[in-house]
């Protein structure tokens, strides 16, 4: 199973287990994180597309870490003006960590198995006495 979500003005592939680099969020390190902008979902051959997002399916995930990508080098030069300008950039990104992805039919199936367990009928003990 895996979905494709939306963050950050951008959209990434994901699978349960999977560890994800994001633009920085804003949550702390060991938070969870839900996304519910979930653009495509695809179950055993199964394929959802919403319009623009899929209704009632999310996406979960816990924040790793925060840091910073490697140092790209920004070189501005004029030509014949000895004008130049050299600056470094590092991108701050958020790690995370996707635990589940949450469906609605997951969630019917789930509420199903409690319904069958709750309403199956439990033998006394004095039921199983007499027999």
């Amino acid at each position: 199973m895996y979905a494709v979500i939306e963050s950050c003005g951008r959209q990434y592939k994901v699978a349960e287990g999977d560890v994800v680099f994001f633009e920085k969020l804003d949550a702390e390190e060991g938070k969870k994180v839900t996304f519910d902008n979930v653009v495509l979902v695809s179950d055993d051959g199964k394929v959802q597309v919403g319009e623009p997002y899929v209704k009632g399916v999310k996406v979960e995930g816990k924040v790793v870490s925060h840091g910073k990508g490697k140092k790209i080098i920004v070189f501005k030069m004029k030509a014949k003006k000895n004008e130049r300008t050299k600056q470094g950039h590092r991108q701050p990104y958020t790690k995370v960590e996707i635990t589940a992805i949450k469906t609605a039919a997951k969630k019917a199936e789930k509420a199903e198995k409690v319904e069958k367990t709750e309403k199956a009928p439990k033998a006394s003990k004095t039921e199983k006495v007499e027999a």
